[in-house]
């Protein structure tokens, strides 16, 4: 499996609506933590999140967590 890139070094954290959300996995994209179809080729996929009422989510920008697309402290040994 490819290796994700690395746009930062800690959570993204966002009050987040309801809705539907694709969290990028292959880190490429410019519009993070979402998809912005950067992946196409490379062998990733989105992550298709459901957010089911309004609250604050500390979304994985460091592509490695284990509760992907969730932050889980893993961007401090990567």
């Amino acid at each position: 499996m490819p290796t994700p890139n690395i746009p930062q070094r800690k959570p993204i954290v966002q009050e987040m609506p309801p809705g539907t959300y694709w969290w990028c996995t292959c880190g490429n994209s410019k519009n993070q933590p979402f998809c912005d179809g950067s992946h196409k080729g490379t062998g990733f996929a989105p992550h298709k999140t459901e957010i089911t009422e309004r609250q604050t989510v500390a979304w994985c920008a460091c592509k490695h967590s284990k509760t992907a697309p969730f932050c889980d402290g893993s961007h401090k040994t990567v």
